[in-house]
């Protein structure tokens, strides 16, 4: 590894091994931490990277330097209470948010608005250069494939990048079973074309994407929502009631840091889930693609590491984490791998080879884990910052997650509050929030809203958090 990246890995390795405990809160408000001498010595490393670690955390907000006395552990915001498990109603449902969804996400990505819409990176959370020289590296040696035909499951060198990467979540996979897509919803769908048809049910966490629900409207599927916890996530327990009593044909979750929730699966509960639809013969379809941003190896390891017989099979992009623009997702597909790998080619070909070429050498490179931890404490630091403003200025009751990693929270308003006449409210001052309702087949979100917040991050999206609170509040008083 050259010595500039090696020295960026060490000083975000120190940063996070210090920011952990402060945000699990085993390091308390005020509490000395070591010294620049100290941590030094301890890790053996220079001084200059403790320094750099340190001026990371503080602009991180979680320490503070008292001249003459040391660092000391900062202020937190204010802890405002977790969601409770969520309690959908027993059977399937037929599914119908398209309309809804697709407004939030025009009015997201309108410029004109400050938004926390979407679950979009911006992006300066990304190694742009890096990026750029590695498209212009793939142009160079490879401008051939501009002009040819391109066929098959993938490029060869970005299928074994992909194995390779997959190593991270504990999965060791055969670079020549993967099938490189578009998107990660390109992959789910591409596995709920495999293994369902028009009418089945297929479970999965609630709330959930609203971006799921949409595929499964669009194949005609029924969603059974099944309860989910906002820290632990789906309720294996419940699932298990749902599998005997309902003719569930696929799962579709997020393990790690679902969406909208942010919640991860202890690993535990990983290995029971694979044991389950192992033994039920239910294909599970299991989206990774936030795993890079989990605060914590165990969160990384994808339930597909459990999995002995084939029956989970594995979905990806590198949209929230590496290169949106490149628009390059994966599957493996267990199983059904030879079936999915037909209908991609029956359906939308071959990616861009040039594209998948730059994209395997941003995987390949070695600083491509302190890319990782950057983003990780950025985010980080911001989803502290948002959670105290809405414990200030949101209406008393307020509920919100906190997850651990990811850029999202799912906020619980005080029940009958209507989160579509907020929505419309902020939408006339200009900012825009994702009402809960795009995120469950049913109507029982209605007094919940998403909040994305991986776009632009300044004084002005302080203000509108400060007015979504305000007319929450407003609502609230009206009530």
């Amino acid at each position: 590894m050259p010595e500039h990246d090696q020295a960026e890995v060490l000083y975000l390795q120190i940063a996070e091994s210090i920011a952990m405990p402060i945000r699990a809160g085993t390091l308390a408000r005020g509490e000395r931490i070591p010294s620049v001498r100290e941590l030094a010595r301890h890790h053996s490393v220079s001084l200059g990277t403790v320094v750099q670690a340190y001026r990371m955390l503080e602009d991180s907000r979680l320490i503070v330097a008292r001249p003459r006395s040391g660092y000391f552990v900062a202020a937190r915001p204010p802890r405002p209470p977790e969601p409770e498990t969520s309690n959908p109603p027993a059977d399937s449902m037929a599914v119908d948010v398209s309309s809804l969804a697709a407004r939030v996400m025009q009015l997201a990505h309108d410029p004109g608005y400050v938004s926390f819409g979407a679950a979009c990176p911006s992006a300066d959370l990304f190694a742009e250069e890096r990026v750029r020289r590695a498209t212009s590296r793939a142009v160079q040696r490879h401008r051939a494939t501009l002009t040819q035909y391109i066929v098959g499951s993938g490029d060869e060198s970005l299928r074994r990048a992909i194995a390779r990467h997959a190593l991270r979540m504990g999965c060791q996979l055969d670079a020549r079973d993967i099938v490189v897509t578009n998107s990660c919803l390109e992959s789910i769908t591409l596995c709920l074309r495999a293994v369902t048809q028009p009418g089945d049910v297929v479970a999965l966490e609630s709330p959930t994407l609203f971006s799921f629900l949409e595929i499964l409207e669009d194949r005609h599927l029924r969603a059974l929502e099944i309860p989910t916890h906002p820290r632990t996530g789906i309720s294996l327990d419940a699932l298990q009631l749902a599998f005997e009593t309902q003719p569930v044909k696929a799962v579709l979750a997020v393990p790690t840091l679902s969406n909208p929730m942010g919640a991860s699966m202890p690993p535990a509960d990983r290995r029971r889930l694979a044991q389950m639809v192992a033994e039920r013969g239910i294909p599970l379809i299991e989206d990774v693609t936030y795993n890079d941003l989990a605060e914590q190896d165990e969160q990384r390891r994808a339930v597909r590491s459990f999995d002995t017989t084939g029956h989970v099979m594995l979905c990806s992009s590198f949209s929230k984490t590496v290169a949106p623009g490149l628009r390059l997702g994966w599957v493996d597909a267990g199983r059904w791998g030879t079936k999915v790998a037909r209908m991609k080619q029956v359906t939308s070909g071959s990616q861009s080879a040039m594209l998948q070429r730059a994209m395997a050498d941003l995987l390949m490179q070695p600083g491509i884990e302190a890319n990782y931890r950057q983003m990780r404490s950025t985010i980080a630091a911001r989803v502290d910052e948002v959670r105290g403003l809405i414990a200030q200025h949101f209406p008393k009751g307020t509920r919100v997650t906190d997850p651990p990693g990811g850029f999202i929270l799912w906020v619980e308003l005080p029940h009958g509050t209507d989160s579509l006449a907020l929505f419309q409210a902020c939408l006339a001052e200009g900012i825009v929030i994702a009402p809960g309702t795009m995120f469950s087949a049913t109507n029982h979100f209605r007094h919940c809203i998403r909040l994305g917040l991986a776009g632009r991050w300044d004084d002005a999206h302080r203000h509108a958090l400060r007015r979504v609170g305000a007319l929450a509040e407003d609502m609230s008083t009206l009530r």
